[in-house]
């Protein structure tokens, strides 16, 4: 497997974007909404670094079944336990590419009438889009190949690694 983002370059961006989150929402406490499995790193690596009142919650969806491709069908296994109405949220996802996944996340959450929904995003594959998603805050453009460690996973391997590496059979 070949490195793509080094441990430093991500640790740097994360504060970087947590920085700007927190100048964003000054004043303000928002909740941050992390998808698992896959962003509990970056989560975590964000709001430490973002330093002010928050509150934070966890939804799980499936879409792979454990392959490389989603299966189109979208299913929500853990949603959120925080009352988000009338709240900023900020929807902190490991990956975006086809934007499908993402898409239902959202239009599931603005059900909810919070003041806001945004997304921060680690890694950005626009390349993959099949449905257009509105991400406020990104961390890393990358090329349309399939990426593993600090969270995202093959068969739930690898998500130990501290930076990102291309996979590759």
């Amino acid at each position: 497997m070949k490195v793509l983002i080094s441990k430093s370059k991500i640790s740097l961006r994360v504060k970087a974007l947590a920085k700007q989150i927190r100048a964003d929402y000054k004043g303000e406490v928002p909740v941050f909404i992390g998808i698992l499995k896959g962003s509990f790193m970056f989560m975590s690596d964000l709001i430490r670094n973002y330093g002010l009142d928050c509150e934070l919650d966890f939804m799980a969806l499936a879409s792979y079944g454990g392959s490389k491709r989603g299966s189109g069908i979208i299913r929500l296994i853990k949603d959120i336990n925080i009352n988000i109405r009338k709240r900023h949220v900020l929807i902190v996802e490991d990956i975006i590419d086809t934007g499908t996944t993402s898409n239902y996340i959202r239009e599931y959450l603005i059900l909810r009438s919070p003041k806001s929904v945004e997304f921060v995003v680690l890694l950005d594959k626009a390349d993959a889009r099949k449905v257009d998603v509105d991400i406020k805050y990104i961390g890393f453009e990358i090329p349309n190949k399939y990426v593993v460690g600090y969270g995202l996973d093959c068969a739930e391997k690898y998500r130990n690694l501290p930076y990102i590496c291309v996979y590759e059979d």
